[in-house]
């Protein structure tokens, strides 16, 4: 009797340290809260958010979303940053520059991942390239702005460049910065003209287009996002455009684009929050930059340089991954 009341002590205490598993013998996986907060929805930046989420599924981390949209608002981003903060989500992830800026400014405990910021530094992200800003790392979309300009010249020998810029992005402003020193460096006027949300994008484009001979549009998202306005008032004028920005220009008449792949950069955004799900500290991280030969896209309007009867020499024709033709898009 004895010996079995010992055993029976022994099977509670048994019990009583060994916690009680799920009906599968496993307690389920707790999934980490990835909250992404992008600037405004336009193809580029949508193309970065469903990369991340492709390669976060593709690395099998369990996670779930918390996707949000300031639609080109500041005080929207800083309110997305203060849900986050209440949320406590795992991760952070900032698509532009506004919301990466009110997510720093707000959340000083968690991790932060920047895409398709330009200058970070500058932004006040991080204080080096190199890594060891506590908290914070990401991914940069500096694009090539002269070999862009010098890409047009090419197709169009123009005087005058026309720019239009958001004044309040500091994205937008580093890059104004970077296309008037191009212009300086290859003997072109540069004109600009600024705007401060995506309904004035119209009408700067009018106040600018009978003084130039062609338009340069960057990866300013507030001008990205209104790139219909931009593209009707250019045609209408017969002004090419040159845009840093390939996937948006895959849906209205722009003469060319050159720029990254966003979904690759969103892919790229993807293993960096893995790396730092897995275990790595955000400040162990340099910024990374997109430098590979597939991470860029050249598209070509044919049908736009018809229009506007241009003639695109056969080497760029032959380089680029991206025609439009007969109003199809060709991937090649």
């Amino acid at each position: 009797m004895k010996g079995k009341k010992i055993s029976l002590l022994f099977v509670m205490f048994l019990f009583s340290i060994i916690p009680f598993s799920s009906a599968n013998g496993a307690e389920p996986a707790k999934k980490s809260l990835i909250g992404i907060s992008k600037i405004v929805s336009h193809p580029a930046l949508d193309a970065v958010e469903k990369g991340i989420q492709d390669e976060l599924a593709q690395e099998k981390i369990q996670v779930s979303y918390d996707l949000q949209n300031a639609n080109g608002d500041i005080g929207t981003a800083a309110s997305i940053a203060n849900k986050f903060l209440s949320e406590k989500v795992t991760v952070a992830v900032g698509i532009a520059t506004p919301t990466s800026q009110s997510l720093v400014n707000t959340l000083k405990n968690c991790p932060i991942v920047f895409s398709a910021v330009t200058d970070p530094v500058k932004a006040g992200l991080v204080k080096s390239l190199n890594g060891g800003e506590k908290w914070v790392t990401g991914v940069s979309d500096m694009t090539p702005v002269k070999q862009q300009i010098e890409l047009l010249l090419r197709i169009k020998k123009i005087k005058r460049l026309g720019h239009i810029y958001t004044s309040s992005e500091e994205n937008a402003v580093v890059l104004a910065g970077i296309v008037k020193k191009a212009c300086k460096e290859l003997g072109i006027e540069f004109v600009e003209t600024t705007v401060s949300k995506s309904s004035e994008v119209k009408q700067a484009t009018q106040a600018i287009i009978r003084r130039v001979d062609a338009l340069y549009i960057s990866t300013d998202n507030t001008v990205v996002s209104a790139m219909s306005a931009v593209a009707d008032v250019a045609m209408k004028n017969g002004v090419p455009i040159i845009s840093a920005d390939p996937s948006s220009a895959e849906n209205y008449p722009v003469l060319a684009a050159w720029g990254f792949d966003y979904y690759k950069m969103g892919r790229a955004t993807g293993k960096l929050v893995a790396e730092i799900l897995k275990g790595k500290k955000p400040e162990q991280i340099p910024t990374r930059f997109m430098t590979k030969t597939s991470d860029i896209d050249l598209l070509v309007n044919k049908d736009v340089a018809k229009k506007l009867k241009l003639q695109i020499p056969q080497d760029i024709l032959k380089n680029a991954n991206k025609i439009v033709e007969n109003g199809k898009l060709v991937k090649r």
